[in-house]
């Protein structure tokens, strides 16, 4: 075993874009190494709430995420020592490999080559080959060589069409001096299954267990495993952290298929500092627990769920006598909870708990995407106001009425204003961005 004297051997599975399969390669590769007998820590480069959960179940290890635009330098370093105990340590990027925003945050602009560096990790970049053959060689290049500072590993074909193609596409690749370190033939199941917000969640697949096993057996048949272990590098070892210290001791947490989307490393940084989460399901009707100090409602997909929490009268019950005297907050999905209603895409208006006036609607879909810094303009949970926060908005819902007062100003990355301030109405707090962390002062 590995303890945080070295930082374990770790890579970066990236991609030049989406949708090249890159996460269906992290879950197989993550499955194919534990079943080899090593401890595998997974994490995601960048603000996402579903692929950790699946890095779980493929690895058997709670997944976490590096953001090098939201995050400082202390809080990065405490992340990644969540890695003690493991042998290697899998990243899966977001977008392509070098995107990111223009303006930086509190440590980068948020790409994931900017993970990679941070952390000494040898990026594989997993191609989309379809309908090309040694001009995939030309892609591979430049990815190699717009940042000659980022070690790079080697390249993964996917979705080649025939032993013919694959031989071409290697042809180029040998040209260019790219290491090929698998070649992976097009199967239409391997896809999972997507919704708007991208993946479903992991609690959602019909059987996730049997496709993480089946795409382990893939790759184990199409990759030179042996070459991948023996490209991982290590970078420097982080010194000891503290991760965000919990908002309240007993907290009262929503957790369902509606309500899942929490940070991982905001989870654990709460258990690690003694507070007791309290899990409940506003879709099987439960109410909070009675004697938590507060109760969050995390972002998900409540809008396939509007009839459901409808007529959770036990759970609204709950939820109203709780926030008579104590605090409640919601992000995102659990933010639209907290209002008055919810319309579905199909025009049907939902009662949600009605702490908040917020109504939204998904009739018609307005896309929202990107990070978020807010300064609170008056106190939530764990934060007072005048604190900065930094987190990350994505849904696709619009807002008909907000008229309770606005809890924060919030920016984009670029410093632009934002219209979703959030809202605040006695103890209740929400917001649209899913929190990352609160900035040093």
């Amino acid at each position: 075993m590995t303890d945080m004297a070295t930082t374990p051997k770790g890579l970066m599975i990236s991609a030049p874009a989406s949708g090249t399969g890159k996460t269906t390669v992290m879950l197989g590769l993550l499955r194919a190494l534990r079943e080899d007998g090593l401890a595998v820590q997974p994490f995601k480069s960048g603000p996402d709430y579903i692929d950790p959960a699946f890095h779980l179940a493929a690895a058997g290890r709670a997944s976490f995420n590096l953001d090098t635009w939201a995050m400082d330098s202390g809080l990065l370093d405490a992340v990644t020592a969540q890695a003690a105990g493991a042998e290697i340590c899998i990243g899966e990027g977001s977008m392509g490999l070098f995107d990111g925003v223009a303006t930086r945050g509190q440590s980068g602009f948020g790409s994931s080559a900017e993970t990679a560096k941070r952390m000494g990790w040898p990026v594989v970049l997993v191609i989309d080959v379809g309908g090309q053959a040694q001009s995939a060689a030309a892609t591979a290049l430049g990815f190699k060589a717009y940042d000659p500072d980022l070690p790079f590993a080697g390249v993964i074909l996917n979705r080649v069409a025939s032993p013919r193609h694959e031989r071409l596409t290697r042809l180029g690749m040998e040209r260019a001096g790219v290491k090929v370190l698998g070649s992976l033939p097009r199967r239409g199941d391997l896809a999972l299954p997507e919704r708007h917000l991208g993946l479903i969640q992991a609690v959602e697949h019909p059987d996730l267990e049997a496709a993480i096993a089946g795409y382990a057996s893939f790759l184990r048949e199409h990759v030179d495993l042996d070459a991948i272990k023996a490209a991982a590098l290590s970078g420097a070892a982080p010194a000891p952290q503290a991760l965000p210290t919990p908002p309240a001791q007993r907290i009262a947490l929503a957790r369902d298929a509606a309500f899942s989307f929490t940070y991982p490393h905001l989870l654990e940084g709460w258990r690690a500092a003694g507070a007791e989460i309290l899990p409940f399901s506003p879709l099987a009707d439960e109410a909070p627990a009675a004697d938590a100090d507060l109760v969050w409602l995390p972002g998900g997909y409540p809008e396939l769920h509007g009839g459901t929490l409808a007529a959770a009268d036990n759970w609204r019950a709950g939820m109203q006598k709780h926030a008579a005297t104590k605090p409640v907050h919601g992000e995102c999905g659990g933010y639209m909870a907290l209002g008055e209603a919810l319309i579905d895409k199909q025009g049907n208006r939902h009662q949600m708990a009605g702490l908040l006036g917020l109504v939204t609607s998904y009739e018609k879909r307005k896309f929202h995407l990107g990070y978020r810094r807010a300064v609170l303009e008056a106190d939530m949970p764990g934060f007072a106001a005048g604190t900065a926060l930094r987190g990350h908005e994505f849904h696709y819902s619009t807002i008909l009425d907000e008229p309770d007062a606005p809890l924060a100003q919030v920016m984009d990355a670029d410093g632009n204003p934002v219209p979703e301030t959030g809202s605040i109405k006695g103890h209740v707090t929400g917001t649209f961005f899913h929190l990352i962390t609160g900035e040093a002062k």
